[in-house]
Order: structure tokens, then sequence, then C-alpha cells
């Protein structure tokens, strides 16, 4: 048994290590920038979690005291500016705090590099295991290409790319080859070197058992699915920019991910090694190839058994402030558009149609303009209306709702809604159930705090829409949970 610490918890694959780590009956701690969106996470109890950021050297310091192996999943993909400087700061801050608290291995989750010119996201991720490697603990970094499973933002690309494009007109690098491997792959490597003994400081490349480009794997993606095979046609002329921005429009991957994604895709991703069988063994029945993690990815999203998504992790540029309670903290200005409805059905009845909105289930009031400010969104690079939900009934803190984020969750009472769309200001959404005299009644607050003349501008021009968009969701919400409540027992 070793304490392991993991970072970035709330993100696709550090949510899933956790459990894996805890099942082999290592101790966990998570470090996090905001520990509450690991409250509500089934496996939260069984760790410890500590506030801290990887750039700050005695937080840092504190949260990897007597820890053994730390897991450093953080990497700013779809960060716009300066982000290879971010990671680089990052990685060496970590680097020497862990050094300074006598941790005996680190493991790094990297991609898979080829020896030619790299895309800078690419670059940047091979700059961190670069630091990794050279410091005075020693590392373990794993490099995969595009990882298979329910949620990850790779398989959601290729997803809606093959299901909604029978015939596509697609880049150069739909020609690339790539190895692809299966997230449980992924998992089962990283878990193992929790307790691998001896020192190792090397990098692997981890991949499956099959080698294909871009093109073969919407085609097996599609003969899975059942899916009539795809009619594909590369052109030059689509540049990795206007290629994430066609990915954005078709795909529920805003071109902020999306591009990375594809540079990286412009590369030959192929392992050179298989090195690290010497070290964790491959499983008897051999590693999972590709038709074999799409059909088990499939049956997760079908069974909608989806543990984390992509859309799990912080949105770059997005805001992170709670809900502000200080008049002082907001500046005088906090606008707030309030309103309440009796409902003929009971508290339990109206709670769950609230928790269950967004996402498939919409909005309950003028699903056009939804969509079309999701389109804008879009449009100016956000993340639009397509991310959905990760469970189409059950919500918990730091889920992502379309372009809401969940800051908060207070069962049968609260649901609090962080916007993460692009806006002159901050914004949030509150849904409630009150309860007096005997009546159950649905409330909602919509909040904004404007930021400059640009946001007050803002907020009264969209006000008049308020009546429209705001005003009859209590009335449809109420609707819906009187049908709920009158629906006969399954």
């Amino acid at each position: 048994m070793a304490r392991c610490l993991v970072t970035g918890a709330t993100g696709y694959i550090g949510g899933r290590l956790v459990p894996e780590l805890l099942a082999a009956g290592h101790e966990v701690r998570c470090m996090a920038r905001s520990p509450e969106r690991l409250r509500d996470l089934p496996w939260a109890g069984r760790t410890e979690v500590v506030e801290a950021d990887a750039t700050d050297p005695e937080r840092s310091r504190e949260a990897l005291d007597g820890i053994e192996v730390a897991y450093y999943l953080i990497h700013t993909m779809g960060a716009p500016g300066r982000f290879a400087e971010r990671d680089r700061l990052a990685a060496r801050t970590f680097a020497e705090a862990a050094a300074r608290a006598g941790v005996r291995r680190i493991v790094y989750l990297g991609g898979l590099v080829p020896d030619e010119r790299l895309s800078p996201h690419l670059s940047s991720r091979a700059e961190v295991g670069e630091i990794f490697l050279r410091g005075d603990v020693p590392a373990v970094v794993l490099r995969a290409a595009v990882i298979i499973g329910s949620g990850s933002a790779s398989f959601e690309m290729l997803r809606h790319l093959t299901e909604r494009l029978p015939v596509m007109t697609t880049p150069r690098w739909v020609r690339s080859r790539t190895q692809p491997i299966a997230v449980r792959d992924v998992l089962r490597y990283l878990t193992a070197w929790a307790g691998v003994p001896g020192t190792v400081n090397r990098g692997f490349d981890i991949g499956g058992p099959d080698v294909l480009t871009y093109a073969g794997m919407m085609h097996g993606y599609a003969s899975v699915a059942g899916l009539p095979r795809r009619v594909i046609i590369p052109v030059p002329l689509l540049s990795p920019r206007l290629s994430s921005l066609w990915v954005g429009l078709v795909t529920p991957v805003p071109p902020g991910i999306a591009r990375p994604l594809v540079e990286s895709l412009r590369n030959e991703a192929v392992c050179g090694e298989h090195d690290i069988a010497r070290y964790v063994p491959d499983p008897p029945d051999g590693l999972i190839g590709f038709r074999r993690a799409v059909e088990l990815t499939l049956a997760k999203i079908k069974g909608a058994d989806v543990a984390t998504r992509w859309s799990s992790a912080s949105t770059p540029g997005a805001p992170s402030d709670p809900l502000p309670t200080d008049p002082d903290w907001a500046g005088g200005s906090l606008y707030v558009d309030e309103r309440r409805r009796d409902v003929a059905a009971g508290p339990q009845a109206l709670w769950q149609v609230i928790e269950s909105i967004g996402g498939r289930n919409g909005w309950y009031s003028l699903p056009v303009a939804w969509q079309l400010r999701g389109l804008l969104d879009r449009l100016v690079g956000g993340v639009g209306l397509r991310r959905g939900r990760r469970d189409a009934a059950r919500l918990r803190v730091g889920d992502s709702i379309d372009f809401w984020r969940v800051e908060e969750v207070r069962p049968g009472r609260l649901l609090r809604l962080r916007a993460e769309m692009r806006l002159p200001g901050l914004a949030w959404l509150e849904l409630g159930v009150d309860r007096s005299g005997g009546r159950t009644v649905y409330t909602q607050r919509a909040i904004f705090h404007p930021r400059g003349l640009l946001g007050h501008l803002y907020w009264w021009a969209i006000s008049p829409f308020h009546r429209l968009i705001f005003g009859r969701i209590p009335v449809n919400v109420a609707a819906a949970a009187a049908r709920y409540e009158s629906r006969p027992p399954a």
C-alpha cells in the first residue's frame, strides 16, 4: 500500500484514477484548487482533500507531505495565451515541492510525441515530462495518443464526427497513423505504478494493439455502432484552426479544446517501444483493441454510466468566482431577476424536474432561443449548449450542464448553476424548492454581476427577453412536476 497524491482529480482521468487506487488498497489524497467540486463524488469520503495550486510552492509542499507517489494530471488544454509558460511554472514548482517533501516517485500522463515538429500544446506536454525526468524525484512519464473511453474529448470528437456526417470532406490529418488506447488500459498502467518497486526514471510509450489512421477509426466506429460506411474525402486546404472551428460546430467539443486535439493529429502517433511491459506486464488476454474499446464505451454511454467527462475539468477562461453574498464584493451592481410559482405537486416531484434540467431535457422555455444563445456562444469561442449532461437525472457539484457549471446542490432544496458562456460579467441561475404553509413553491433567481460599462449595457439589452425566457421556466417546470407526480408507478 502506498500513500498517493492525485492532482487533477476533478478532471477526466484523475476522477477515474482515484477510485482505481482506492480499490487497489492505496491511501489517496487529492489536491485541488476548488475542493468543493469533489464533495459529491462517490469516493470523496474515502480520501483526504487539500486545497492547493501547483504553482504555489508552499501549499504544494504541504499537500505532498508524507506522500510516496504523486500523480501529476494537470494540463491547460484549451487555455488561451501563455499556457506553455504556465505549464512550465506549475511543473517545476511541483517537482521541487515533491523533492522537498521526500516523494519517491512522480507519475505523469503526457502525449505520445513523434520525432518531428510538434504542435504548441503537444510540445508543452513533452516539456513538462522532461522537467519531471530531469528533476530530483524519479519520474515515470506515460505517453499516450488518442484515449478511447466514455466522456473523453478525443472519443466525443470521433463519435460525433462519425455519427453526424455520413459524407465528409476532411483535412489531411485523417490519414495520419495513430495508436489509440482504451481508458481502462491507461488507468491500469497509472494504478500499477503506485506499487512498482525500485527506482525508475524514464518515459514509456503506451498504446493499444491497433495502429489506425483517423479515417480508419471513423470507419471502425461506424461499423461497431451499426452505421453505414462513411464517405471520407480528404482535402489539403483545411488548417488546424479552420478544422477546430469545423469540429466545434459539429461536435460538443469547443474549438479551444478541439484545436490542440486536431494539431496533435497532424503528427504520426505510434509507439516506438513497449518497454513498460517489463514493469507492468500485459494482462493475460492482452491489451484492449480499438473495436472492443468502442464497444465498451458505447455500452457505458447507453447505460448512462459515465463516471467523468472531458467537461469535468475546469473550462479554460471560464469564471470560477462563487456567488457573491457581500454587496461590497459586487461593487454595488448585482442584477437579480427573481420569480416564484406555486406547484400542484409535491416537493419530491418538483426537485426531480429541477435536478434533471438541461441537456436532452431542455430548459423549459423557448428551445429556439436557448439554441441560438448556444450557437452565438460557440461562434465566439465558448462552450455552447452541446456539452449536455453527464447523467440525465442526477447532478453533483462540478458537473457541467450545457453552458452552465453546477456550483451548489442541496438535495430537495436548491440547485445553483454558474454560467460558463462568454459574458461581460458573471452570471448564476438558482432553481429551488420552497415549502411554506403546506404549499410547494418553485423559486428561481437569475443573477448577473456586470463587468464595466459593457456589462451594464448587456444586462439592460437582454432584460426585455427575460419575460420570454426566464418567465416561462416557472410555468413549464410547474407543469412538468405535476405530470411527474401524476405518473403511474413503474
